[in-house]
């Protein structure tokens, strides 16, 4: 099973001379259950190289099972310093797509014209797509074939509003999860903050905040298996 997993370039948190880019915990869990299971995974990212990591993420409270296995992993290090650019993966070559959160993805992805293309592309193909924490955001611009946004009337998750808040980056990002997936009209869904909470409509599995890594990987891999 060949798996593209699709991280963020971009490392400026707004205007506040803080760094972001992608979560640490949101790669490292699901390459992880990818890796496990004998998949072949290919990781993306729209300069190429090594994706910028969210500091916040590398915090001793933010460590896990998984992140604490990359740190000692220099084989998935090196994977990941050396990411292919998006321009140049195509859906067709992939069986399926997963997309990792941290804030990165709401300037850079959400607006990638690459991105979104990829998307629909995989959409279209019938072929299933994962997505977690703030990644479900990148979905905002991505149309179903019948040119409706693609989480129209489908069950969704993502950052809720009330954890955007109690990172107290609400003022910041340029637009709210929660609220753009239900100005999509998606069928926005969430469980308790910081609770796992994944949600699966059809092909479109969606995760809702770190803890929801592993367990939307798992569920994006049964899909596609």
């Amino acid at each position: 099973m060949k798996i593209l997993m699709v991280l963020t370039s971009h490392d400026k948190l707004g205007d506040t001379g803080k760094k972001t880019g992608f979560w640490l915990e949101e790669f490292a869990a699901p390459y992880y259950v990818f890796k496990d299971a004998g998949a072949d995974v290919t990781l993306a990212s729209p300069a190429g190289g090594q994706p910028p990591l969210d500091p916040k993420s590398d915090d001793e409270e933010a460590q896990t099972d998984a992140t604490r296995r990359f740190k000692a992993d220099q084989d998935a290090q090196n994977v990941l310093a050396n990411t292919v650019p998006l321009d140049s993966v195509k859906a067709e070559d992939f069986d399926t797509v997963f997309y990792p959160g941290g804030h990165g993805p709401l300037w850079d992805l959400a607006e990638s014209k690459t991105s979104i293309s990829l998307i629909e592309g995989f959409a279209e193909a019938g072929k299933p797509l994962g997505f977690v924490c703030h990644a479900p955001g990148v979905l905002r611009h991505a149309k179903a074939a019948n040119g409706e946004p693609l989480v129209k009337g489908r069950r969704v998750t993502g950052f809720t509003n009330s954890e955007e808040d109690g990172v107290q980056l609400t003022s910041i990002v340029p637009f709210l999860v929660e609220e753009e997936l239900k100005a999509k009209g998606g069928d926005y869904q969430k469980g308790a903050d910081w609770g796992e909470f994944v949600v699966q409509d059809g092909k479109l599995i969606t995760g809702q905040n770190p803890a929801s890594s592993e367990a939307a990987a798992k569920a994006l891999l049964k899909l596609a298996s």
